[in-house]
């Protein structure tokens, strides 16, 4: 949620352009690199605000346990994209590279929540549970398996 509120922040539309990583990167990647970084840099400001919204409706989602198999499946997607674009893969990488970036990470991190989901079942403590009990097709939108 935090970083989502900071996309909001002042400046952050102008220098959103200059954080795409392409210098470093392998040749086939450039191309990659160079539509996203012309896209952006033409109008960033619905690139920034749409992203930090996302990621504030994401962060406010996790927190109360609401249409967790959506919110769940879109931020390993919305983490892969943040990993693929504006972090430049976690590279350049080199010999003296030891990080691959946050992105993948917190791909990695909703995948687990997936997995503790599909195994543990529904959670007593979140706002699905509640819905649940009150709308009978809510559980095929929360929750896994």
């Amino acid at each position: 949620m935090i970083d989502g509120y900071l996309k909001f922040s002042p400046g952050l539309v102008d220098s959103f352009p200059a954080l795409i990583k392409s210098e470093g990167q392998p040749a086939w990647l450039q191309p990659w690199f160079n539509f996203w970084s012309s896209v952006t840099s033409a109008n960033a400001a619905p690139f920034v605000y749409s992203i930090g919204t996302l990621e504030v409706a994401l962060g406010v989602a996790l927190v109360l346990g609401f249409m967790r198999k959506i919110v769940y499946l879109g931020g390993m997607v919305l983490s892969l994209l943040v990993w693929a674009i504006p972090e430049g893969f976690g590279g350049p990488y080199g010999p003296a590279s030891t990080d691959i970036g946050t992105g993948v990470i917190y791909s990695f991190l909703f995948l687990s929540l997936i997995i503790i989901n599909t195994i543990s079942g529904p959670s007593k403590y979140s706002l699905d549970f509640l819905l649940e009990r009150k709308i009978g097709f809510w559980k095929r939108v929360a929750e896994f398996g």
